[in-house]
């Protein structure tokens, strides 16, 4: 009975800003580049909203990638694709993968991230990734699934949101890399939150 509930009453589905208002200079990092998702990926992604930019700050040569995809709802089967999966996918071998707290302004305890050093040939990278719905960041794949079935029941909706960043390792120094993710999630994290449904 409860499940018929569920499924037939109406989901209530936020309508957030579009995800292309997020400012594009966060703190000491400037947007350099923005690359709208193919058609063919998005079909794949079902995404309601998605965002692909290129930022850059004064303390490194590098760039960070910065890709966010919004779900305004995933009772239909629609729910964003692991990287723990897609990277693989693409050619990228995992070197190392772990669970860590990135620091974010007014959080004492920092948020948990996902954070995976994968190589491509001659490329390497930190790929930083975690799920994002109504203020609350989930790094566990499960857990967010789990988050998912509750908020359903409790709140009448299952939006959520998948935040990656990038950033490339340069001459193998991983530690340079780390630090250079910690800081772009530290500058964007306010406005992350603020652009996504509370």
């Amino acid at each position: 009975m409860g499940a018929y509930f569920l499924v037939n009453r109406s989901e209530y589905q936020p309508t957030p800003p579009p995800l292309s208002s997020l400012p594009t200079q966060l703190d000491a990092w400037k947007m350099v580049g923005e690359y709208p998702i193919e058609k063919e990926v998005q079909d794949v992604l079902k995404a309601s909203d998605t965002m692909n930019r290129i930022y850059q700050d004064g303390q490194s040569p590098s760039s960070v990638s910065f890709f966010i995809a919004f779900f305004k709802s995933q009772r239909s089967g629609v729910a964003p694709h692991s990287p723990k999966n897609c990277l693989p996918g693409n050619g990228w071998v995992p070197e190392r993968s772990e669970i860590v707290r990135y620091p974010v302004p007014g959080s004492a305890e920092g948020i948990e991230v996902n954070q995976y050093i994968v190589q491509k040939g001659d490329s390497k990278n930190v790929v930083v990734y975690w799920y994002q719905s109504h203020g609350r960041v989930v790094a566990s794949e499960y857990k967010a699934k789990f988050f998912v079935m509750a908020d359903a029941i409790a709140k009448n909706r299952t939006d959520t949101a998948l935040v990656k960043v990038i950033a490339p390792v340069s001459n193998d120094d991983v530690p340079g890399a780390i630090a250079m993710a910690q800081r772009f999630v530290a500058a964007s994290f306010p406005s992350i939150t603020a652009a996504l449904p509370n």
